[in-house]
């Protein structure tokens, strides 16, 4: 059986994948990332190697892709985040045209072709308010784990609109529904209706279309997700579970085999960084 791995190192966690030529996903791993980049993807892998009980001499090529994928050495090949998460979307949902990817530190809207390739897309990474970590920032304000955001959200009977479009004046929004005796659950959810505003004036910048897939560590809090649903008005494509933050991993795993039966089939030898270049 071979097997290849996909490292996503991403800016908040690090994650680790490995496929089976069977297309069975055998093993995966969650770590923060910190600021020891390539010991996090290494940590995520080895968590992976584990539960699929493989040695790292079992995979036969492993690529990288994320905020710190250059970092991690011992990668055959690394891939940009946009097309990793192209192909681990369209791995789960094969119809998917428009990505919407939320994470710690980035946001990032893209639209693809027939084929799968990325045609147009967006980030937003230059002001808190507009990614995952505002959502964390309003938990932390208000004495609660980013672990309790989703629980927290779900239990809101009205969303506290909140306008601001600066990290820094939506929090003092924040402040100002708390001394007016908005209850942190209906503030939560006000954050995350913001969150969505922006991610979806983010997807329009891309002429979205359908299917529209989700992606993206902050989609594992349901109320995110329905929150979209409603704002676009259609049915959204979510993976399951935790599966949401393991996409891009998925589709670096998923490149690695196409990248290593490419060189099979040129007969080129296959070594460890041999072709570290953006696929």
């Amino acid at each position: 059986m071979i097997y290849t791995a996909g490292i996503d190192v991403g800016s908040t966690y690090s994650k680790a994948v490995i496929m089976s030529e069977a297309n069975q996903l055998v093993g995966r791993g969650l770590v923060k990332t910190g600021f020891k980049l390539a010991e996090a993807g290494e940590r995520a892998l080895l968590q992976a190697e584990a539960q699929a009980g493989l040695e790292r001499e079992n995979l036969a090529y492993i690529a990288s892709t994320g905020y710190g994928r250059f970092q991690i050495h011992f990668r055959n090949v690394n891939v940009t985040d946009l097309t990793a998460a192209a192909h681990g979307a369209r791995f789960w949902f094969p119809n998917t045209r428009t990505i919407l990817d939320v994470g710690g530190q980035t946001m990032k809207a893209s639209r693809l072709d027939d084929g799968g390739k990325v045609k147009s897309f967006r980030l937003n990474d230059k002001c808190a308010a507009g990614t995952g970590a505002f959502l964390e920032k309003t938990a932390r304000y208000m004495g609660f784990s980013t672990e309790e955001i989703g629980p927290l959200a779900a239990t809101s009977k009205q969303v506290v609109p909140i306008s601001g479009v600066c990290a820094v004046f939506a929090e003092s929004e924040v402040i100002n529904h708390l001394s007016q005796g908005s209850s942190p659950a209906d503030i939560m959810h006000g954050a995350i209706a913001s969150l969505v505003d922006r991610s979806v004036q983010l997807m329009r910048r891309v002429q979205m279309e359908p299917e529209f897939t989700l992606v993206g560590g902050i989609l594992r809090f349901e109320t995110m997700a329905r929150v979209v649903r409603d704002k676009l008005g259609v049915a959204v494509n979510v993976p399951e579970g935790d599966l949401v933050q393991y996409v891009a991993a998925l589709g670096a795993a998923l490149l690695a085999r196409r990248r290593l039966q490419k060189l099979g089939e040129q007969g080129t030898p296959i070594t460890l960084a041999s072709a570290a270049v953006p696929a």
